[in-house]
């Protein structure tokens, strides 16, 4: 097959690897009331399992992504997906939240960071003028994710029980990740050596851009993944269904899909830096939304759209890399940027379980939440000013 029509296989199987490490990450929403009732723990102690294996997965993305540009995306990435396969059946095994920590939290860490960065890198080199396009149906493979983990494991879980539903997913992700990580490769004008153009990661890392871009997504993240893990327990609180809670969840991931689909093709044309910003705003603005609601109508069209704005913003994120700094160091630059997203992700679902746990209510965390997705519109806006500023000089 030729290299131009090879960058669309590569596009499917980074789509893939999402698919399957983002199900087993975000069926998590599915298993909270069984682990509740199992373990009999607080929701913020809960709700740290998710975020310690969040947390970990941004933070291996930057060694995932050094050692992808380094030994190749393939090889790191079929480490990501044995990584997983572990994490799911030890997970299945656990007779306390301590043995789902030491399993789930690290085993999918470290599965979702080695596969996740090192495959959405490799699609970057592929593409010029469509590359958010391409990138933004790669990384669509969270959003169909986060529409069939919570989906998957609850269906698994009425069958088989929650333990027997997390050997399923293992399966899952074991036949499906092993082939599309079997699949990754680079083009060939780059697999033959020489020079690749662009900043390596330590020049990267001492520009100013560099900096914003990791502080909107330590921002941004405090209330991003909050959803992921609290709507379901948030709708039960309020007189909805397990059912209900759940499909909540998923429907974000089916807004993501929407937005990773549509969004990118937009910003090739817009501007990636400003459209950016737009994700940003949108993010705040639906927690908002989330914080007014009570009727399911309106919980369920602030999850369709806050998954818009959260799959556009995942969409552009590794395109503005590839446009700021080029190819050579690109999946590291991306893995260095996630821990940021890392960060926030730790402190903003367990920290939201502490504020129910003290206020029995999520007001707070959401508020919280709105706060910094406005301060990571600032930070864009900042390196879209600068931008234009080195524009006009030259």
């Amino acid at each position: 097959m030729s290299d131009a029509r090879y960058g669309w296989v590569v596009v499917g199987s980074a789509f893939t690897l999402m698919l399957v490490g983002f199900a087993a990450a975000y069926s998590f929403a599915a298993f909270f009331g069984a682990f509740e009732q199992e373990f009999g723990a607080a929701r913020g102690h809960i709700a740290l399992v998710f975020s310690v294996a969040a947390f970990l997965w941004f933070l291996a993305g930057w060694p995932g992504g050094m050692l992808a540009d380094r030994f190749g995306a393939r090889r790191v990435a079929l480490v990501g997906v044995a990584c997983l396969v572990a994490a799911l059946w030890l997970a299945s095994r656990a007779t306390s939240l301590a043995m789902l920590y030491a399993s789930y939290s690290i085993g999918v860490g470290l599965g979702v960071g080695l596969a996740y960065v090192p495959s959405v890198g490799a699609v970057q080199p592929w593409f010029g003028a469509n590359r958010a396009f391409a990138s933004g149906l790669a990384v669509a493979g969270i959003g169909a994710g986060n529409i069939a983990g919570p989906l998957l494991a609850a269906w698994w879980i009425s069958l088989f029980g929650w333990r027997g539903a997390y050997v399923a997913l293992a399966v899952f992700c074991l036949l499906l990740g092993g082939v599309a990580a079997a699949l990754l490769r680079v083009p060939q004008a780059i697999a033959q050596g020489g020079p690749k153009p662009g900043m390596d990661l330590r020049v990267a890392a001492k520009t100013r851009a560099f900096w914003l871009l990791y502080a909107s997504g330590v921002a941004s993240c405090i209330g991003l993944f909050v959803p992921m893990v609290h709507l379901g327990p948030f709708a039960q609180d309020h007189g909805f269904s397990a059912a209900e809670g759940v499909t909540l969840v998923s429907l974000i991931g089916l807004g993501s899909l929407l937005g990773r689909f549509t969004i990118g093709g937009i910003a090739d044309r817009m501007g990636r830096l400003p459209s950016l910003a737009t994700m940003y705003a949108g993010l705040g603005v639906m927690l908002l939304v989330w914080w007014m609601a009570s009727a399911w109508w309106l919980l369920a069209l602030f999850a369709l759209l806050f998954g818009v704005f959260y799959g556009g913003y995942v969409a552009l994120m590794p395109t503005i890399v590839m446009d700021l700094y080029g190819p050579r160091a690109v999946s590291g630059i991306i893995g260095l940027l996630y821990t940021g997203a890392g960060v926030g992700t730790l402190i903003g679902p367990w920290l939201a379980g502490v504020a129910f746990d003290r206020f029995g209510s999520y007001d707070v965390p959401i508020l919280a939440g709105a706060l910094f997705s406005f301060v990571a519109v600032a930070c864009t806006w900042m390196i879209v000013e600068e931008k234009q500023i080195l524009h006009r000089g030259q």
